[in-house]
């Protein structure tokens, strides 16, 4: 059964898929968006631990420093649609906004809901026609051309389309990779997709021990094959199977699969030297006491006994009997903690998915497939993504607009 036609249908009614809709709206034209979801933006409600880290307050060039895949392709949106416009945007749909530590951009509210209902407001006061709760099944193609989708209740036509459908990550929301699907079927390529920005999980059997010890100010380093592929500093988390917290998630970007190590700078604003002088006062503040309980003015005390043991020093051993070489080792240790990784948490705590639509056949000017007229892609279901801290989302909405923009 054919309903009327719409000038552009939106597949999918996320931050990317709302974005569209309202630059397309805006320019006067008949927009159909499609969730098959039963309320918009479901994935949103959960980002930033429900806060909504929706941007990232920085130029676009420092911005692009932190996108991973694809950052060139992302010129035109990022530059055209940057984090000012989108807070712009936001404060003028009456979200007031925060800007916390690292420039992360947060409602004031710490509602993540708030970005939703703004949207879908939006979107109301533009016309836009909103389907929840409908599947799109396929794309038709006729002739190198968009002509409509399929789903449950019949054919829809349109002259444009949109995919908006997000990657794999956290399935919960709904995310099982349905635009992969459109992609491949109008003759895209997809690049091999993987969990990124997920907890690591680790076989060492002290793991379990340290669950829910939280660190900040720590250097991590990520070796795959005992070559260093990532280096960060911030904040990270021990959790009943592994390793999480912003630096954690930032480094699984580099991390594929089998064996690697994560290497923990416990003490990074000291150098080794200055450390082990360090240790040294402790120590002789400590002379009397047992190894083991003389640690607890430099490491949290959940860590003390997992040093100790890795330390290989007699923890019943009297301080003024540790040596010069057993001092300097333990100073090592603290500045080299090794966590052994042999995978991720997989796409059901995946922030986001790495891999997805080719982008070579995509133009970056306008979102637009190289390969079927009418056709567009835009956020998650692109083979581009970033690091921790509002990238992804704001890559979302940029790419959101520049395709509302480019179909009309």
């Amino acid at each position: 059964m054919k309903t009327n036609m719409s000038e552009i249908i939106i597949i999918g009614g996320g931050p990317a898929g709302m974005a569209a809709a309202i630059k397309a709206a805006g320019s006067g034209k008949l927009v159909t968006l499609l969730e098959k979801n039963e309320k918009l933006g479901k994935k949103l409600y959960i980002t930033g631990k429900g806060r909504c880290n929706l941007t990232n307050d920085c130029d676009e060039e420092e911005f692009l420093k932190n996108v991973i895949g694809n950052p060139h392709f992302l010129y035109s949106a990022i530059y055209g649609y940057n984090s000012k416009y989108v807070m712009d945007f936001f404060e003028n749909l009456g979200v007031k906004l925060k800007v916390e530590r690292g420039n992360r951009v947060f409602p004031v509210s710490e509602k993540a809901s708030d970005i939703t209902k703004a949207l879908t407001r939006q979107m109301n006061r533009l016309g836009v026609n909103i389907k929840v709760g409908t599947q799109v099944s396929g794309i038709q193609i006729t002739e190198g051309k968009v002509t409509g989708v399929y789903t449950k209740e019949g054919f829809l036509e349109a002259e444009n389309v949109i995919i908006a459908t997000g990657g794999l990550s956290y399935p919960s929301t709904g995310s099982n990779g349905d635009g992969y699907n459109f992609a491949k079927k109008t003759g895209h390529e997809i690049i091999d997709t993987c969990p990124s920005l997920v907890p690591l999980r680790s076989p060492e059997p002290f793991i379990p021990d340290l669950a829910g010890l939280s660190l900040k100010n720590v250097a991590a380093q990520l070796k795959v094959a005992d070559k260093k592929v990532f280096n960060g500093f911030g904040e990270m988390l021990f959790t009943h199977t592994g390793l999480s917290g912003p630096v954690i998630l930032s480094a699984s970007r580099y991390y594929k699969s089998g064996m690697a190590e994560i290497i923990i700078d416990l003490k990074p604003a000291l150098s080794q030297k200055e450390l082990d002088r360090r240790i040294l006062t402790d120590f002789e503040e400590a002379k009397n006491k047992q190894f083991k309980n003389s640690l607890d003015g430099l490491l949290p005390s959940k860590l003390i006994p997992v040093i100790i043991k890795k330390s290989h020093i007699d923890p019943d051993k009297r301080v003024n009997e540790i040596t010069k070489t057993e001092r300097e080792r333990l100073a090592v240790l603290i500045k080299n903690f090794g966590v052994k990784i042999d995978e991720t948490e997989g796409y059901s705590q995946a922030v986001i998915t790495a891999g997805g639509v080719d982008c070579r056949q995509i133009n970056p000017s306008t979102m637009a497939s190289k390969l079927c007229k009418g056709l567009y892609f835009a956020g998650e279901v692109l083979d581009v993504d970033a690091l921790t801290g509002g990238f992804n989302l704001q890559i979302a909405f940029s790419t959101g607009f520049l395709a509302g923009e480019s179909v009309c």
